[in-house]
């Protein structure tokens, strides 16, 4: 399995459970990596091959400027069902930050991992 990565994806979005909170939009910070298969792309040096990074970041970016969501765990949740299930990826790790939601740290957030690794064929036979 290869991985593509969008790292540092700054959103500014409607997150949290207080009053404040929702009074204004905060800045999100993520982070993702996308399982995926590179090798017809690489071979080819076709983008219609891989996993745009560029329409999953666009896709990314828009979901989570229109949420308005009280937990940062639901928006983690929704942002892998929705990048699964829009572009196919069998796997994927996410995190969301929310830096300055807590005076004593840089940020907090969590970290999902949702579906499961695929190796191909050819990695089979190779181990």
């Amino acid at each position: 399995m290869d991985i593509v990565f969008i790292s540092e994806l700054k959103v500014d979005t409607v997150i949290g459970i207080f009053d404040w909170e929702r009074a204004h939009r905060q800045t999100v910070i993520l982070n993702v990596e996308l399982g995926t298969d590179i090798r017809a792309a690489a071979e080819h040096d076709d983008i219609s091959k891989t996993l745009n990074y560029k329409a999953v970041t666009e896709a990314l970016y828009a979901f989570v400027s229109a949420s308005e969501l009280l937990l940062i765990e639901t928006l983690a949740e929704r942002c892998a069902a929705m990048i699964m299930t829009e572009f196919d990826v069998p796997w994927l790790r996410l995190s969301i930050t929310k830096p300055g939601a807590m005076r004593q740290a840089k940020d907090v957030g969590v970290i999902i991992e949702r579906g499961t690794p695929s190796a191909s064929s050819a990695d089979l036979a190779d181990g």
